[in-house]
């Protein structure tokens, strides 16, 4: 099977190593063309910065896509799927705006367009999210999808440094990028979270301003101490609820009691569950990310094109409606304002530095933290858990 790799940064050079190793079944893959950026010296024979001899090449069979970002990864991957090749790509980006459209046009002629490495890093989540429902419908969606959030506040816990320590840190350990906006304000969860919707209610979500997410750029030391002392372990999680013809979806910093999984996920490990009707709670846990983990996934779904195995199709075509406020939690806030009056309908209290808001719907308590934010920008808030142990549901 030969194949071409878009871009030969971490995750391109990942999937070139393991193929050129020829363990196992990679022993049948055969890595054809690498494309590189224009100008750039080729140091290996494969490399090209002609995306057209990649697309007219007949005897080309997968072409993996691992540039990133929006453009020109989208008009890559319609070309590559137009000239009849198979398409996987780990671009959580490019795939929460286009899945619909890769999904047709896909079809449309007759090949497979996978995406197991873009969410979960190594972890089978999408392969084990899409055998659960062969079965059962998933009603509920929650991880922590993204390592460099969970390293950050790990290492807060565990060393007491402060949030810019530990993030530089990250980014001294290649975990964070030199912006590390999409990690820490929870945009790559918004993506990931998209995807794994899409997935398990089988209708097409973009990532938009309409998605409540709050992240970790204002969490501080004090923060951390004052959770601990509380015996709670903060995580960046994804969740999405669905009942009836009803579903929501949110990113936000959660509580979990220390004798739970979520908080005993460490370094920049992921952890990210469903739950289906039958099989009940399911959690996958590993490498978020990395390169030897991703490239593991992207080569997985390479050879699953090779054996002919089929994944999950979805038509996105639910007719579920999206509703911010579907589920109520409690939650935590800090701020610099005394803004009891704005959440005066759920009960505030205060509890030393924070305010302690009951049972509001999720989306409200999205709406109102925005505003808070405007007064004050530095505020915080997290989810609190609920009496099972658990975030609050």
């Amino acid at each position: 099977m030969n194949i071409a790799i878009l871009g030969f940064g971490t995750v391109g050079t990942g999937v070139y190593k393991i193929i050129e190793k020829a363990k196992r079944q990679t022993q049948n893959l055969h890595v054809k063309h690498i494309l590189i950026r224009k100008n750039k010296k080729p140091d290996l024979p494969e490399m090209t910065d002609d995306i057209d001899e990649i697309l007219n090449d007949k005897d080309l069979d997968v072409v993996v896509e691992v540039l990133g970002g929006i453009e020109p990864a989208h008009q890559y991957i319609l070309a590559a799927l137009k000239h009849k090749k198979h398409v996987i790509t780990a671009n959580k980006a490019v795939i929460a705006r286009y899945m619909d459209e890769f999904t047709k046009i896909a079809a449309d002629n007759g090949v497979k367009f996978y995406f197991e490495s873009s969410v979960g890093g190594g972890i089978p989540w999408i392969q084990g999210l899409e055998r659960a429902l062969r079965v059962d419908d998933v009603n509920k969606i929650q991880g922590i999808f993204n390592g460099t959030s969970n390293f950050i506040l790990d290492q807060m816990k565990k060393t007491g440094k402060s949030f810019n320590d530990v993030l530089l840190q990250a980014q001294q350990l290649g975990y964070a990028e030199a912006d590390p906006s999409a990690d820490i304000d929870g945009l790559d969860v918004a993506n990931k979270l998209c995807i794994s919707v899409d997935i398990a209610y089988d209708i097409f979500v973009k990532p938009t301003d309409e998605l409540p997410i709050f992240g970790i750029r204002n969490i501080t030391g004090d923060d951390i101490a004052y959770f601990n002392q509380k015996g709670l372990t903060v995580k960046l999680m994804g969740k999405s609820h669905q009942r009836g013809n009803e579903f929501d979806y949110v990113v936000e910093p959660t509580l979990y009691h220390g004798d739970t999984l979520e908080a005993n996920t460490t370094d920049n490990y992921n952890l990210i569950s469903l739950h289906g009707e039958t099989i009940g709670n399911l959690k996958f846990m590993g490498q978020g990310a990395g390169q030897l983990p991703t490239a593991n996934a992207v080569i997985q779904d390479i050879l699953d094109i090779f054996q002919h195995k089929e994944h999950l199709k979805r038509e996105f075509m639910s007719n579920l409606k999206y509703r911010s406020d579907l589920t109520r939690s409690n939650y935590i806030v800090r701020s610099e304002i005394d803004c009891s009056k704005m959440f005066a309908k759920f009960d505030p209290c205060v509890r030393g530095d924070y305010l302690v808001i009951h049972q509001i719907p999720i989306g409200e308590m999205h709406r109102l933290m925005r505003q808070v934010l405007k007064q004050d920008g530095t505020a915080f808030m997290a989810s609190l858990p609920d009496r099972k142990g658990g975030a609050a549901q």
